[in-house]
């Protein structure tokens, strides 16, 4: 596999004393360019006539990669390493999230009106009419994240604790790219019963609950109660945000390829929470051939193994990946690092598509198959074309919130799909540049205006 990119995720500050000769920061310079490392920032810290502190910045590509830089420091004779900061460690201290109030305490009338005894008046408010907790409480635009740690990112089942800066990340997210006031809710249980009623008994807090990294297929099943039980909008973000943002880049993609989603065939690596939904939602956007394959190969009627969710994608065929991708226009892996070789993607038809989701480590590395492949997209920011659910969820929720909607429907994830593949110029779609930018503000505006519109359109919006 080709070596990964070093990225800020795997970010280091060193802390150097170096004596103040010619040459002695450049002997630094070399040794981390020599062992692959992305130099970033040196700031000065002190110096004398003698020496000097430097703080040198440093992106690797994974914690041994970032373990060889650092000895590789070290060795420098008259180098002095003392100390070294993990970026991402340091970031993370203390948490990523905070409450702060919207309005200030500065006298005693204004703790009377906040609190007792004019809150009581707020609180009889809403007990006479339900709906004013709308209006007069932090609902409108609270949305509840939800998991129970059962499969964290790719890491696997490491619980509700090491599931938490996880949910700290997507509260920042939702805040920061659609102003929504988003709260990590761990939950000390992976029972699917306990989940449901939890939830039940939090959502007089919430506008909207965000379903994160719970394991297929019990999410499924929640999602389902959920949405049946709550009359607020139910989403898990793992499973219909990456769908969303899928469709989204097969439409520009095919495009750039000129074939219809009709009659392109499509191999979906990967069969749970992900790989389901997003065969799920190209059939309802006009996708007629579909493998579906897990680490046992293709999804076959002939297997006796197969979940609900893995039935509805059963085929007659029978084989292994490499079986299935031969003459296949599309590849879109949600699944594991390195399950796709050079040799299969050139089996693929003319103009392939490839999109390797997995993360941090794709399905195959870009530069193995960039000049083979009409075009190429990861989950990672470090490539062109990043498949990132940021570019579906904070645009979901605040379009569902702000127009009320009872629950979160197929026709909003198409119509999502489309306004994100919509800001794309014609003139601006190419090979690299198949999806915008997470950081383009056009994003969640258009996304939550193609929500509403749907909302209004199916009668499920409430204001």
């Amino acid at each position: 596999m080709a070596t990964l990119t070093p990225n800020s995720s795997f970010s280091l500050t060193l802390r150097l004393h170096i004596p103040n000769r010619v040459g002695m920061l450049a002997s630094v310079t070399q040794a981390i360019a020599i062992t692959g490392g992305n130099l970033g920032q040196i700031d000065l810290i002190e110096q004398t006539r003698q020496d000097s502190i430097r703080d040198i910045t440093v992106d690797a590509a994974s914690t041994e990669h970032a373990e060889t830089i650092v000895q590789a420091v070290k060795e420098l004779p008259d180098i002095k390493v003392l100390n070294v900061y993990d970026r991402t460690f340091n970031l993370h201290r203390g948490g990523k999230i905070s409450i702060v109030s919207r309005i200030p305490l500065k006298s005693v009338s204004d703790l009377a009106m906040a609190y007792t005894p004019g809150v009581g008046r707020i609180c009889n408010a809403i007990a006479q009419n339900p709906e004013e907790v709308y209006n007069l409480t932090i609902k409108q635009n609270t949305v509840a994240i939800v998991t129970d740690g059962s499969a964290v990112l790719g890491l696997g089942n490491l619980g509700p604790a090491a599931a938490l800066p996880v949910m700290e990340g997507k509260a920042m997210l939702f805040k920061e790219f659609a102003g929504l006031d988003a709260f990590p809710i761990c939950l000390a249980t992976q029972n699917t019963d306990e989940i449901v009623q939890t939830v039940k008994n939090l959502a007089p807090v919430f506008g909207g609950v965000n379903l994160e990294d719970i394991a297929a297929p019990r999410c499924f099943e929640i999602e389902q109660r959920l949405r049946q039980e709550l009359d607020i909008p139910v989403f898990h973000d793992d499973q219909h945000g990456t769908a969303i943002v899928t469709l989204a880049a097969l439409f520009n993609a095919l495009k750039l390829v000129n074939k219809s989603m009709a009659s392109i065939r499509i191999v979906i690596n990967g069969a749970g929470a992900a790989g389901v939904a997003i065969a799920r939602l190209l059939r309802k956007a006009g996708a007629e051939t579909i493998l579906l394959c897990d680490s046992k190969g293709i999804i076959s009627t002939s297997r006796t193994d197969l979940t609900a969710e893995k039935q509805e994608f059963a085929v007659k065929a029978q084989g292994t990946l490499a079986g299935a991708i031969q003459g296949a226009d599309v590849f879109i892996g949600v699944s594991a690092p390195g399950v796709l070789t050079t040799e299969m993607v050139k089996s693929m038809a003319k103009d392939s598509i490839v999109f390797a989701m997995a993360n941090p480590i794709p399905e195959i590395q870009p530069e193995l198959v960039s000049p083979i492949v009409a075009v190429m997209a990861t989950g990672r920011s470090d490539y062109p074309n990043q498949i990132n659910n940021v570019l579906a969820f904070p645009g979901i929720f605040r379009g569902a919130l702000d127009c009320r909607a009872q629950t979160i429907t197929t026709t909003m994830y198409l119509e999502a799909a489309s306004a994100i593949a919509s800001l794309v110029n014609p003139s601006d779609l190419n090979r690299e540049h198949i999806i915008p930018s997470v950081f383009d503000q056009r994003v969640v505006t258009a996304v939550a205006a193609a929500v509403q519109r749907a909302a209004r359109e199916e009668g499920i919006a409430r204001n």
